[in-house]
């Protein structure tokens, strides 16, 4: 035992002790991102509507369903996008401007060509969607409709991460006992 490395032992350990701590972080926020999908799916089946949010993420209102008055717009782009019938094209986003002031994203409608389509504003229903931004729903400015936000879209891999973790502590662990052992072979 007095052969083993004082210093590199301890820094080993103290790495593997910091990996299993983050797996187990991992493992609660597993539980964490199935509680808030959950939420999401009750969220989403609410009729209700609410208020889109102006500030922070909007997380307790996301998937419920929602209207603003887009009175100008500052921008729209084009991005990858999905219809409701499930074809792949471009899904177009405007910066829509409020009566509360500050720029709103919204998802205005699809379309399986890149050109913008104009549109000035007006009301907007929709749902809300992650980010937050509103998803139209009908589209407008002559759009088909974008595919619906969708609870089940949200990831969960936490647990993934979590097994990571353990897996590179338990390598650490392993590649260190190798390089002991064969330290302690060449000596002896």
């Amino acid at each position: 035992m007095s052969r083993l490395p004082i210093i590199p032992t301890i820094l080993v350990l103290a790495a593997v002790a910091t990996m299993i701590a983050l797996g187990v972080w991992q493992l609660g926020r597993a539980d964490e991102k199935a509680e808030l999908i959950a939420r999401a799916e009750a969220a989403a089946a609410s009729t209700q509507p609410v208020d889109f949010p102006m500030e922070g993420d909007g997380r307790d209102r996301w998937f419920r369903q929602s209207e603003l008055n887009c009175q100008s717009v500052t921008d729209i782009e084009a991005r990858v996008g999905n219809a409701a019938t499930g074809a792949k094209g471009w899904g177009f986003r405007a910066q829509c401007v409020t009566h509360r002031g500050g720029a709103v994203p919204v998802d205005i409608g699809f379309s399986r060509f890149p050109e913008a389509p104009e549109w000035e504003g007006g009301v907007v229903s929709g749902v809300i969607a992650p980010g937050p931004r509103l998803v139209a729903d009908p589209a407008v400015a002559d759009l088909e409709a974008l595919a619906k936000p969708d609870p089940n879209d949200l990831p969960n891999n936490h647990l993934a991460y979590a097994g990571q973790w353990f897996f590179f502590a338990l390598t650490a662990l392993v590649i260190y006992g190798i390089a002991v052992r064969s330290r302690i072979k060449r000596r002896g």
